[in-house]
């Protein structure tokens, strides 16, 4: 039975401790997460000098933001993320353009009506952020999401997966755990063998209240919720950069 995603995942994300090594983790946990980054934006087809409304559902410490607003600059950006302290931090990231942000703190399953109002969005994007929700909670999520995007427009996600059979996901796992060990710096004590780093993630991944879906769950959801013509454009081994526009019919 799969689990809600509950306040737990959030809290997670609101423990000082967690959010002053989140970026460091990331480098050594996800550290293709910045050219997952470009691939989604080199997939938008938007221009620099394009004014784009763009939706950043879970916005973490603002990298997605940040290189957004690199791509355009022009760009009017409603910030979404369940941690106040996630939030400010990707205010630090991006100075000046902060003030160029509408930042909501919310739960993605109680979002401000008026931060969905249809047809407003040119774009929406997310990273690491859409795996906390079980498959129900995605497809409830996704279909008010896409709801807000404009007919033509785009949905796309940097995210985590996992595999379809048991046995490929323990290879899988195997693999990312002898990873991080390796990338991990020689003193970090919560990686320096196998068996602490593959203890650490589970530790994590259970407090965070990570429920990642297969890829083909993921697809389908997507598909239900209105981006009927969902792609993949990027993946290697459990990370994945997915998605596609808005339209009637295909």
């Amino acid at each position: 039975m799969e689990e809600k995603m509950n306040t737990n995942s959030i809290d997670a994300y609101d423990l000082p401790e967690r959010v002053r090594t989140y970026d460091a983790d990331m480098e050594i946990m996800h550290p293709l997460r910045w050219k997952m980054i470009e691939i989604a934006l080199e997939v938008l087809p938007f221009h620099a000098t394009e004014y784009v409304n763009v939706l950043d559902l879970g916005v973490g410490t603002g990298c997605f933001s940040q290189q957004l607003f690199t791509k355009c600059p022009n760009s009017k950006l409603v910030a979404v993320d369940g941690s106040a302290l996630m939030i400010e931090l990707a205010k630090l990231r991006l100075g000046v353009q902060a003030q160029l942000v509408e930042w909501i703190q919310s739960d993605f399953r109680s979002i401000p009506a008026q931060v969905l109002k249809p047809n407003r969005y040119d774009a929406v994007i997310s990273s690491y952020a859409l795996h906390h929700l079980n498959a129900q909670e995605k497809l409830a999520v996704l279909t008010a999401v896409v709801m807000a995007i404009k007919p033509n427009g785009w949905f796309i996600n940097a995210d985590v997966v996992k595999a379809e059979y048991p046995d490929i996901e323990r290879r899988i796992q195997d693999i990312r755990v002898k990873a991080v060990t390796e990338r991990a710096p020689e003193k970090d004590e919560r990686f320096l063998t196998i068996d602490s780093t593959r203890s650490f993630l589970d530790t994590l991944e259970a407090t965070e209240k990570d429920q990642p879906q297969t890829l083909n769950t993921d697809m389908n959801i997507l598909q239900e919720a209105g981006i009927r013509n969902a792609e993949v454009f990027w993946r290697e081994y459990r990370e994945v950069v997915f998605g596609g526009t808005k339209i009637d019919s295909i």
